[in-house]
């Protein structure tokens, strides 16, 4: 059989998976049996989700699309500062409320996301296929150190992420999806996920230690897990360092 060659070229944070001889230029693919547009691109370590269109030859495509002999494939990744909307999707339609589901490794980001009041699913004990499954169910976006779980062609909204400070992670997503309008700080139970909400000092009374009882008079309580918070340092020492790491976005 003989073998056959496409011409692929990556643009912009797609060439960061790549080995450094092949970023930034066209890239010779070959092969000899029949080879969708998917399976070459993943072929490179690149996760589908990463991928926001593909043009096949000038014209938009489909992951599903097969290769033939001289196609030259272009391959972008998402774009933040124009609309693409009138070409080919790749994925389903935007999810209509953003919520997570994170791997494993990212505990300190799913504390952080929590309290930027963002809906992030979290277990330290959570296979791949608990994640997918939970992501397909409840419309979650995946957010993992492991580029492997976003091969599985049941994934079809998540991120790669690039950095392993969780600082610098919220930042990431914060910026890979926009979010900078949608944060409501200490909106959401840093332990749960659960709901914070407004609660009489009266009807928690009991529950309160008696420094924090005489200092303080306004209280929050999950609606989940009964966890009970309060604007003492610790609160303003939080809103400090988000706001920092906020402020250089």
């Amino acid at each position: 059989m003989p073998r056959k060659t496409a011409y692929l070229r990556f643009y912009e944070e797609l060439n960061n998976f790549l080995p450094a001889d092949k970023r930034k230029k066209t890239i010779e693919h070959f092969f000899y049996t029949s080879c969708s547009v998917k399976d070459a691109i993943e072929s490179y370590g690149i996760p589908h989700t990463e991928v926001d269109l593909i043009i096949k030859n000038g014209e938009p495509v489909e992951f599903s699309t097969i290769l033939k002999d001289q196609d030259r494939i272009a391959i972008y990744p998402k774009f933040e500062s124009f609309d693409i909307s009138s070409l080919n999707k790749l994925r389903p339609e935007p999810l209509r409320s953003i919520k997570f589901i994170l791997d494993v490794h990212l505990g300190k980001l799913t504390r952080y996301l929590r309290l930027c009041g963002f809906d992030s699913v979290y277990e330290n004990n959570f296979e791949d296929s608990t994640i997918i499954y939970v992501a397909q169910k409840e419309k979650r976006i995946i957010l993992t150190r492991d580029k492997g779980i976003l091969k599985n062609s049941r994934v079809t909204h998540g991120y790669w992420l690039r950095s392993d400070n969780p600082e610098e992670q919220l930042k990431e997503v914060i910026q890979r999806f926009d979010l900078k309008e949608e944060i409501k700080l200490f909106s959401r139970c840093t332990v749960c996920n659960g709901k914070l909400e407004k609660v009489n000092k009266n009807s928690i009374s009991e529950k309160l230690l008696p420094g924090t009882k005489s200092y303080y008079n306004e209280f929050y309580q999950c609606n989940q897990c009964g966890k009970i918070y309060w604007k003492g340092s610790h609160y303003y020492n939080m809103l400090k360092r988000i706001q920092e790491i906020l402020d250089t976005i």
